[in-house]
C-alpha cells in the first residue's frame, strides 16, 4: 500500500545553526548538542537516523505522559490500536535493530521506548493485520525517545520519523524515506483535531532548520534529507 503524503508548508522555519551554550526550558525543548548529544540517533557504530520530529513539553501534559503518548499516536492514525504500545509493534516484536540516542539530557544513549508502525486496515475477527501488515509490506513508522534526563529535563519527546520499505527488504528506508516519513506524520498531527474518550487535541508545527546537517553526511543509509526538524506542540481543545 502507497502512502499518500499531503503536502506540508514549512516556509518561516527557525534558524537554529549556532549552538547555545545555556539550558533553556522555556522553549518546550532542549538542543541536545549542547551537552554532547546529538539529532541523530545511532543505528549502527557510524551510522544513525535522523530525529526529525519533536513533540513539544508545552503540549497537554497528558500526551507528554508515557501512555498518553501512546493513545495519541494510536488516535492521530499513526499506528495500530492495538499494537503501538511501549517496545511492542507486531504481535509484541521487534522487527530491526534496537536504535539508541543522546538526547543531551545526562541520560547519555537510551534505547528507544517505543516503535510504532502505521496501522492500515483490520480483517474481521480481529486486528492482527494492522501493524503485522506494515511490517510485512512496509510503510510509515517512527521511534521515540524522551528527553528527561537530569541535566535537561524538558519532557520533550523526540521521534526518528521514516518510511520503509518491506520485510523482504529488511525494512530499508525508502528514496526520501526520512522527509517523506516526517512530513505524513506532520501531516496527520496538523490536518484535523485527534479525540479519545472526551479528550480532543489540536497541533500546531513549527518547522527548525540548523539542528541537523542536510543531505546525508552520517545518515543511514546514504539517504539524503533535508535538514528540517518539525516541532509539534499538541495543546488540548
Amino acid at each position: 500500500m502507497q502512502t499518500q503524503v499531503p503536502l506540508v508548508s514549512k516556509q518561516g522555519a527557525t534558524n537554529m545553526t549556532g549552538v547555545d551554550s545555556e539550558i533553556d526550558l522555556t522553549n518546550g525543548w532542549v538542543d541536545p548538542r549542547i551537552l554532547g548529544g546529538r539529532l541523530l540517533d545511532f543505528t549502527t557504530r557510524h551510522k544513525g537516523e535522523p530525529l526529525n520530529v519533536i513533540i513539544s513539553s508545552k503540549s497537554d501534559p497528558y500526551i507528554l505522559s508515557e501512555i498518553g503518548f501512546s493513545i495519541y499516536a494510536k488516535q492521530a492514525g499513526l499506528c495500530s490500536p492495538y499494537f503501538c504500545e511501549l517496545n511492542l509493534e507486531c504481535l509484541g516484536l521487534h522487527y530491526g535493530n534496537i536504535h539508541q540516542a543522546n538526547l543531551g539530557d545526562g541520560n547519555e544513549r537510551q534505547d528507544e521506548q517505543m516503535l510504532a508502525r502505521q496501522y492500515y486496515f483490520m480483517r474481521p475477527g480481529g486486528p492482527v493485520l494492522g501493524t503485522c501488515w506494515e511490517s510485512l509490506a512496509g510503510g510509515n513508522h517512527f521511534r521515540s525517545w524522551k528527553q528527561n534526563g537530569t541535566k535537561a529535563n524538558s519532557g520533550a519527546w523526540f521521534l526518528g520519523v521514516s518510511k520503509e520499505e518491506h520485510s523482504g527488504k529488511h525494512h530499508m528506508i525508502i528514496p526520501d524515506g526520512y522527509n517523506i516519513g516526517r512530513d505524513f506524520l506532520v501531516a496527520q498531527a496538523v490536518s484535523s483535531p485527534t479525540h479519545w474518550n472526551s479528550l480532543w487535541w489540536q497541533a500546531e508545527v513549527e518547522w527548525v532548520e540548523g539542528l541537523l546537517e542536510p543531505r546525508n553526511d552520517g545518515v543511514n543509509h546514504g539517504i539524503d534529507q533535508d535538514g528540517l526538524v518539525a516541532v509539534l506542540t499538541v495543546t488540548r481543545l
